[in-house]
């Protein structure tokens, strides 16, 4: 299913492809999070409706609650998906790209694996990738002291 799966995303990836935005426009309030070449290299679409991979395979294996979850974003390897409600969310945006920062470190096939996986074994609110885009979002939001995401996601796998 994780095959399935990742050729559904490259093929929805290329299908917006002139659609993607650049998330270097974020570079300021982001600076010491994410560097200039990652935000550069990591981009959002704005769509009113977000696209998921809707498998009858996927329904089966008990996916049907994240498939049916109302969200504001998802992100696919360097591409997130974002409602225009969400658009002026500066931490909505902070979430999406450190899970781009996921997809990287774990390859495309790796991290569809470990989020089913977690899906699975947690649920969505419990799902350790999640939880460490939570965490850091909080941390943005809350002021923190800019700390650098990529590093924080490679240690913390």
């Amino acid at each position: 299913m994780v095959h399935l799966i990742s050729q559904w995303i490259t093929a929805t990836n290329q299908h917006f492809a002139h659609q993607r935005l650049p998330c270097s426009r974020f570079s300021g309030p982001f600076t010491g999070f994410y560097s200039p070449e990652f935000l550069a290299s990591s981009y959002y679409v704005v769509t009113e409706h977000l696209p998921k991979p809707d498998y009858p395979e996927l329904r089966a294996a008990g996916f049907s609650d994240f498939i049916d979850m109302p969200a504001s974003a998802i992100t696919y390897v360097d591409t997130y998906y974002i409602t225009p409600a969400a658009m002026a969310s500066l931490r909505t945006h902070f979430h999406e790209l450190v899970h781009v920062q996921q997809w990287l470190q774990l390859g495309q096939e790796g991290f569809i694996a470990r989020y089913m996986a977690e899906l699975g074994q947690h649920g969505y609110d419990q799902a350790p990738l999640e939880r460490m885009a939570y965490e850091l979002d909080g941390h943005f939001n809350a002021r923190g002291a800019a700390l650098p995401v990529a590093q924080f996601v490679a240690k913390n796998l």
